[in-house]
């Protein structure tokens, strides 16, 4: 039997069963800046997690000397709240946090697209870590999954679930 993964570890979007000839893909708005529905430029490989623990912000970002709460996150991604100087295209270096751990992790982004109604989020694909930014990033993340879980989870599955490819 499949695995069917609970609902905290669906990225962003809700995914509903598609019926006959409808699409899956989430709707966004026309416009400057902002992907069109249907549009193959999103290609998500891994599974965003919401960037939240018991509701409160878990992961930040520093941008351009600003901390700004991660709306989710994934190995290779991440987006959060829009803003002028993160237009599409636009590369910057960032700096991840975990609230209440010391521990960050250093790298290069660059905004992939700009989505949202009336908040707007910038989906970002991370370019490069520095050091071992990439492996500790994954431990992370199956920290993350770990706690977040409603059930008992082990650290093979939650690193399997983390690894393997996007619901969405």
């Amino acid at each position: 039997m499949p695995y069917k993964f609970p609902a905290f570890m669906t990225a962003s979007f809700s995914r509903q069963t598609p019926k006959s000839g409808e699409s899956t893909a989430p709707e966004k708005p026309e416009g400057e800046g902002v992907s069109k529905a249907g549009d193959s430029d999103e290609r998500r490989v891994h599974q965003r997690f919401v960037a939240r623990l018991h509701g409160e912000a878990y992961f930040w970002a520093l941008i351009f000397n600003q901390r700004l709460a991660l709306n989710d996150l994934s190995l290779k991604g991440f987006s959060l709240r829009a803003s002028p100087r993160l237009a599409p295209g636009t590369q910057f270096d960032f700096v991840l946090q975990r609230e209440g751990v010391p521990d960050v992790i250093r790298g290069r982004a660059e905004v992939a697209s700009v989505f949202g109604n009336q908040v707007s989020f910038a989906g970002c694909r991370i370019i490069r870590f520095e050091g071992d930014g990439e492996e500790r990033l994954r431990d992370w993340l199956v920290i993350h999954v770990i706690l977040n879980a409603t059930v008992r989870i082990s650290e093979k599955d939650a690193a399997a679930i983390v690894s393997g490819r996007s619901l969405v």
